[in-house]
């Protein structure tokens, strides 16, 4: 069992640039897929970066690109979504995402942290 917690959300002009992080508390997240999510109002969920366990990185939305990267520190348990030159796309409520498998369904969410970029 793991318990992540998302922190780092909030308020930002366009061009800005924020870091989310999420904390996990259990296993270490170096042994799971650890992945980062985002919710649009009214719309569906929209898979944005995933950081395997043996460090592998895939990049879902073209829109994100070169602008957001992931990354991981397991002394601290957290991983990490570094988003640069945010557009007001980008609102959203941001979820991180752990599963063991390197493949399939995420088995433990945390409870979203809130990003919003004005124009």
């Amino acid at each position: 069992q793991v318990q992540l917690v998302e922190s780092g959300g909030g308020l930002v002009q366009a061009g800005g640039s924020l870091r989310l992080s999420c904390a996990a508390s259990g296993r270490t997240v170096g042994s799971y897929t650890m992945a980062w999510f985002r919710q649009a109002p009214g719309k569906e969920r929209e898979f944005v970066t995933r950081l395997s366990a043996s460090g592998g990185i895939t990049n879902g939305a073209d829109s994100v690109k070169g602008r957001f990267t992931i990354s991981r520190d397991n002394a601290k348990n957290t991983v990490y979504l570094q988003m640069n030159s945010l557009k007001p796309e980008d609102t959203a409520v941001y979820y991180c995402a752990a599963r063991l498998r390197p493949a399939g369904l995420y088995d433990f969410w945390g409870q979203g942290t809130q990003v919003t970029v004005s124009s």
